[in-house]
């Protein structure tokens, strides 16, 4: 089997691309995009349309509740499950989406962290609200500086995690991260979009207003009473959520999602481009991504 992993920044054209490379490799599609397995979230997370669904099978999107707890160790054993499984005996299998977490997670594995109780997720979750963000990093950094060194501080799901860890176990959670990668049973060939950085700007700007167009502030409010949930700490709905607060107006919740998704495609960018492994294309350049695949399915067999 090849797992062919489809990959970039948000609103480069993953999804349009996808489904035609699906039709190519006779693939079903594995969504690597965190947010998109919430069946709550639809218009926010930019999941396939019906049609788009209907031309491939998707797996992954939208099997999730907001309550459900779902992360990278769950994820990559459940598509591990499913290609020693249901699609062990395809040839190919196209892997489509930007959650950096996840798709190296299905690729080179992810330490074995141990499981959070119960108990100790409750009270993690306690100490945040009543205490707040802030002074659990500034613990984390007392604790475990050489994680902290390296974590996103204001991401409160990389914070809690950490401390939970260390709480659970009475080790650091940098101890625990050996970053060794796992030896595969499938062959896995990357494939990278990209765009000059104002076109893909102009294209986010683009989407964030067909967003709101096709309902995006409806679909807020009806998620805002589950605000505190992690599944909506994610760009799109926290920042209308700070407008539904009175922090801001909804114009100014519009332009603070655009600039917030301007930084996460960066952020996406950087990461997947230390990956020594991936072939880096222009969406466009169809032909050359579908040569690249085979040309690198040959230097395999």
């Amino acid at each position: 089997m090849k797992l062919v992993v489809l990959t970039g920044p948000t609103a480069v054209g993953k999804t349009k691309l996808s489904i035609k490379l699906a039709e190519i490799l006779r693939s079903p599609i594995i969504s690597a995009d965190s947010r998109q397995m919430y069946r709550e979230m639809r218009i926010g997370t930019a999941r396939p349309t019906d049609e788009e669904l209907q031309r491939a099978k998707h797996y992954f999107v939208g099997t999730l509740s907001l309550h459900d707890y779902y992360n990278a160790s769950m994820y990559e054993q459940e598509v591990l499950t499913l290609l020693n499984g249901e699609l062990k005996d395809k040839e190919y299998v196209l892997m489509s989406g930007g959650s950096m977490m996840y798709i190296d997670a299905v690729c080179n594995g992810i330490d074995d962290i141990p499981t959070i109780d119960e108990r100790t997720r409750n009270h993690m979750k306690e100490r945040l609200v009543n205490e707040g963000l802030p002074k659990l990093a500034e613990e984390l950094k007392a604790k475990d500086p050489e994680y902290a060194e390296s974590a996103d501080l204001k991401n409160p799901k990389r914070v809690v995690h950490a401390l939970e860890i260390i709480e659970m176990t009475g080790k650091t959670y940098s101890s625990f991260r050996q970053m060794k990668p796992k030896k595969r049973p499938f062959e896995i060939i990357k494939i990278g979009l990209n765009r000059e950085r104002e076109e893909l700007y102009k294209r986010i700007d683009t989407r964030v207003e067909q967003m709101m167009d096709e309902g995006l502030e409806e679909e807020a409010r009806t998620l805002y009473p589950h605000r505190g949930l992690n599944a909506l700490n994610t760009v799109g709905y926290k920042e209308l959520f700070d407008a539904f607060d009175g922090k801001c107006s909804i114009g100014e919740a519009v332009e603070k999602i655009k600039y917030n998704t301007h930084r996460y495609a960066r952020k996406q960018i950087t990461w997947f481009r230390r990956d020594p492994l991936m072939s880096w294309f222009h969406p466009d350049e169809e032909d050359k991504i579908t040569n690249r695949i085979y040309e690198k399915i040959r230097q395999m067999d």
